[in-house]
């Protein structure tokens, strides 16, 4: 699945050329400049495609429906461990037409609705046109504001007390109408902040009142393999008996000491290395007009804006350290994975590229592991959106790899 092309990728001089010469030499400890001042990186393009794998799920004996499906990330990693999607559902029309434009799912049925104007009814025919010896469902939904009585309501009350914005309460009023073999519940890091303690209560009873098993991953995207440090939960239900777990394959140097065995951490060059020419983003605007332009040009690779304070011993501080969003100026190190790509981020918010530009659609979609061939519809704020909102599709292959094997 990974197309290897060694490359040689050149880190030039003038990107680097306003950073102190202490903070240049740790960002690239060990490294040698050539004689021009430009530093010399060999990569491995780990891109891959998606559009050309049908084969992967054509006879698969499980398969899936999609909720709150967004652009694909699940969809995607669902079909690549073998699992078909026969349908798919979400409220943002870019994001369906994303999923519409893309041939690896020509066989699903899309839905441009909202969860809350479905019934399970609806999926009858689909699923029994497609007959699968196993059925599961994958979603992430929406999950603010929390309300535990809107989790779980019968019929007669739903719409009367049912919070148009507590999408976890539809998903699972959708799959106690579906009874799937199985089911994925993806969400963000913060839902297990002790302020949602009543919100994941909810979770667990409801996934007991309906007679599943199930399993919490509580993960980091970069220990699987993805170039990119995203924290995301996700609960794992089978109707079987369940103890998920998934192993890292990836680590720092500590966790490598520990575990020889782990992979070091992906380097975000390795995916979007190729990436770097304007022929891929010829018709974006990457640049960094405006206040703090200057001062990114100061900031060392791996770093944000406290590069620039008297706490990292920066000659001229232009900032005070704690005083701005960690994520201010913030720029990817080739050899570190990426930061988490968000969905709209401020004007100053990162990952910046180190070229002191901003991050084009390809290489956020790269970041987050979407096929090199995987074409997104939308205005660009509209696609930056979706990337930034999606599960890194390889990731979600080893979710739902790990789901299979429970159910």
């Amino acid at each position: 699945m990974i197309n290897k092309h060694d490359s040689i990728y050149k880190l030039k001089k003038e990107h680097l050329k306003n950073i102190v010469p202490f903070q240049l030499e740790e960002a690239f400890q060990g490294l040698e400049f050539d004689i021009e001042g430009n530093l010399n990186i060999p990569y491995t393009h780990k891109g891959y495609t998606c559009n050309d794998k049908k084969h992967l799920f054509e006879n698969s004996e499980v398969q899936a429906i999609s909720f709150f499906s967004g652009c694909g990330g699940l969809d995607i990693g669902t079909q690549l461990a073998g699992v078909k999607v026969i349908s798919s559902l979400d409220f943002y029309e870019d994001s369906v037409n994303t999923l519409k434009k893309n041939s690896f799912f020509d066989h699903s049925v899309h839905f441009n609705e909202d969860i809350g104007n479905v019934k399970g009814s609806d999926f009858t025919d689909i699923i029994k046109k497609n007959n699968p010896s196993k059925l599961i469902v994958v979603g992430g939904p929406p999950c603010q504001p929390f309300s535990k009585a809107g989790y779980w309501i019968t019929n007669e009350k739903r719409q009367a007390n049912d919070d148009p914005r507590n999408m976890i309460g539809q998903y699972f009023r959708i799959i106690s109408e579906i009874m799937p073999d199985g089911f994925v519940l993806e969400n963000v890091e913060s839902i297990l902040h002790p302020s949602n303690y009543e919100a994941v209560e909810s979770i667990f009873e409801n996934m007991e009142k309906l007679g599943y098993n199930y399993s919490l991953l509580k993960i980091n995207a970069a220990d699987y393999g993805v170039p990119q440090k995203r924290k995301r939960v996700f609960f794992l239900a089978s109707k079987k008996e369940i103890h998920a777990e998934l192993l890292a394959t990836h680590g720092d140097e500590k966790s490598i000491l520990k575990n020889p065995e782990l992979l070091p951490y992906e380097r975000v060059i390795d995916w979007i290395g190729k990436f770097d020419d304007k022929s891929y983003y010829i018709d974006e605007d990457v640049s960094t007009e405006g206040k703090w332009e200057n001062e990114l040009t100061c900031i060392p690779p791996g770093k944000n804006y406290i590069a620039l304070s008297e706490r990292a011993g920066h000659p001229n501080p232009t900032f005070v350290a704690g005083k701005r969003y960690w994520s201010s100026l913030l720029k990817l190190h080739p050899y570190q994975p990426s930061w988490t790509i968000i969905a709209s981020p401020g004007h100053w918010e990162g990952p910046f590229h180190w070229d002191n530009r901003r991050l084009s659609i390809r290489e956020c979609a790269a970041i987050q592991t979407f096929p090199d061939d995987y074409v997104f519809y939308g205005s660009l704020r509209s696609q930056r959106k979706q990337i930034g909102n999606a599960v890194p599709p390889l990731l979600a292959k080893k979710i739902v790899e790990e789901l299979c094997r429970w159910i």
